[in-house]
């Protein structure tokens, strides 16, 4: 177990290792779409989360669709409108309830729980419906590593950025949290090698030194 919890968290630590080559390396990064102020939640989502300016009813829903089984689930709903990001900590869990209430409510049209493929299309199709906005954000809901980059790099960098010019406060906590992730594979890591991890030990157990 603890082998396991130490590979994953190193796995990630190597991941984020590298910033400034991963963002910079002479790839090509686009540049966040305009959008009209009073569009749709979903046209702004789709701009802001996925670049993408053009897509139809079935697009959205199979981009959504996380686990590809033909219909969102109450989880998938609150993680496409950005309930499971970080940035969503301090959301109470009663607008959280909110939002999957509503969702269900304009388009569950059989009463059981999901959004159906069929029961999203004739929601925005047949009645010309729109994904309310709950006033909880743009819906983000990628990797870190990936948040970062389209919602701060591509705004504020390129890849000429040198790692001296990384000093935005976005900046500084991506880095923090590399090294978090350093640190914390590190301190597994030594406590994997201990024959006895003595914070393991029942307290009952342990003798006073």
């Amino acid at each position: 177990m603890a082998f396991a919890i130490i590979t994953r968290v190193f796995a990630a630590s190597l991941a984020l290792a590298g910033l400034v080559t991963a963002h910079g390396g002479g790839g090509s990064h686009q540049k966040p779409l305009q959008v009209d102020p009073d569009a749709d939640w979903a046209t702004r989502h789709m701009a802001e989360e996925h670049h993408i300016g053009n897509f139809d009813p079935a697009s959205f829903f199979t981009l959504h669709d996380f686990d590809d089984n033909g219909f969102w689930d109450q989880q998938e709903i609150l993680k496409f409108y950005g309930m499971e990001d970080e940035t969503a900590k301090d959301v109470p869990q009663s607008k959280k309830d909110e939002i999957t209430r509503e969702i269900l409510k304009l388009m569950d049209s059989n009463e059981n729980g999901i959004v159906e493929r069929e029961e999203f299309m004739a929601f925005v199709v047949d009645k010309k419906g729109t994904l309310p906005d709950f006033g909880t954000g743009p819906g983000h809901h990628w990797d870190i590593e990936m948040e970062y980059e389209i919602h701060h790099w591509e705004k504020y960098h390129d890849e000429n950025t040198k790692e001296e010019d990384l000093i935005h406060p976005e900046d500084i906590a991506h880095f923090k949290l590399h090294d978090d992730l350093e640190d914390e594979a590190e301190r597994l890591e030594q406590m994997e090698r201990q024959a006895i991890v003595e914070q393991n030990i029942p307290a009952k157990f342990r003798r006073d030194t």
